[in-house]
């Protein structure tokens, strides 16, 4: 009877000590991952900023630039201690000014100075990389559906009759046309950013669109351009 127990002794001695040797080395394996090292929690926020744009058939300048907006909502989720995910949803004004068109008529042409605002809710996914733990850059897609737009500015006709010149300008302001304008915007981002505080970030961002804006447009040769730069809050 006492061999028996101390057989039993030893068995249960010998299986408490292997499990503990294996619960010890999975927990070193875990600690060890390259994958899990330092890895932060996911993380929900909001941002909001200013946007300047501009149409790709426009020359790149300052008269060329409308100003707009950008906010909404995001959540950063690490993959590793350099790498992250961020899907964001927002509500993205693109657009530009300064769209010109001339038009030629009887005795003289008509030419038409337009502001174009474009209002979309824009999903961008960002892959962020830090090479510095509170610097990052990012790249990603962004995916947006048109939701309205308007049109305004002048429009001027010149008219020669008998050596004699007419100018008349005429101000003018109407929603664009839904069923001209493609819903469904793709593009591509790049930025940067920094964290000022656990909490609080600054970003700046390029995104440049690969889908033309208008229908009628043969191919895709007059898209949307648009820089952005906003702050972040981080809960």
């Amino acid at each position: 009877m006492k061999k028996l127990f101390l057989g039993l002794a030893l068995t249960a001695g010998t299986l408490a000590f292997a499990q503990e040797t294996q619960t010890t080395q999975t927990t070193q394996t875990a600690n060890t991952s390259p994958l899990k090292k330092d890895v932060q929690p996911i993380r929900f926020g909001i941002k909001a900023g200013g946007n300047s744009s501009y149409f790709s058939a426009q020359s790149f300048g300052m008269n060329s630039q409308k100003l707009g907006f950008h906010a909404g909502a995001f959540v950063n989720i690490p993959i590793s201690k350099q790498f992250s995910f961020q899907p964001e949803v927002l509500y993205n004004q693109m657009g530009a000014r300064d769209v010109i068109s001339s038009t030629p008529v009887e005795n003289g042409n008509v030419k038409v100075q337009d502001k174009v605002t474009m209002n979309y809710i824009s999903v961008p996914l960002m892959v962020q990389m830090r090479p510095l733990d509170k610097f990052y850059i990012e790249a990603g897609p962004e995916f947006s559906y048109f939701i309205n737009g308007k049109n305004k500015g002048d429009i001027t006709r010149t008219t020669t009759t008998g050596g004699v010149t007419t100018t008349t300008t005429q101000s003018h302001s109407e929603d664009l046309d839904k069923d001209q304008i493609n819903k469904f915007n793709f593009g591509l981002g790049l930025g940067l950013g920094y964290d000022i505080t656990n909490n609080i970030g600054i970003n700046a961002r390029y995104v440049n669109s690969l889908t033309k804006i208008d229908k009628n447009t043969p191919a895709a040769a007059n898209n949307n351009r648009v820089f952005q730069l906003g702050l972040n809050y981080k809960f």
